[in-house]
């Protein structure tokens, strides 16, 4: 018997966000769990090692994660505008607009390894579909 209960898909937000294979939800897209492995950030397996989905569907495939990557972006920006605005507050008397600028920059930094990650982990999800089948033939 699966431990899933049937009809029970694992949550798709939370596969993109832990880089679990769209297709099973289980398999790890990267080869590396740490995200900060530098020249490795996006080394992926060729093939889910739980459902053998292929990951690069196409030559260039992930050229598209360009996009998404820019999305995400401009997203995490508008939360640390909004958040410092409601925190910090700004004004055009001071450099708060300044210090924002950097403190952004700064974290944008940092997180630009998660940043890959996740577009390509969300980019291969709006190209591949959970197939419950999947779990059942690898159990």
């Amino acid at each position: 018997m699966c431990a899933q209960k049937e009809g029970n898909a694992p949550g798709l937000l939370w596969s993109v966000l832990t880089n679990k294979c769209p297709r099973c939800r289980k398999g790890h897209l990267f080869t590396y769990k740490n995200p900060y492995k530098w020249g490795k950030t996006v080394a992926m397996p060729e093939n889910c090692p739980v459902c053998g989905q292929k990951y690069e569907l196409e030559t260039g495939f992930y050229f598209g994660t360009g996009y998404v990557s820019y999305g995400l972006t401009i997203m995490f920006t508008a939360l640390t505008f909004v958040l410092w605005w409601l925190i910090l507050g700004i004004s055009l008397q001071d450099n708060s607009i300044l210090w924002w600028l950097a403190a952004n920059a700064a974290i944008i930094m940092a997180m630009q390894p998660i940043l890959q990650r996740w577009s390509r982990s969300m980019w291969i999800a709006f190209f591949v579909r959970y197939d419950k089948g999947t779990l059942l033939k690898s159990n």
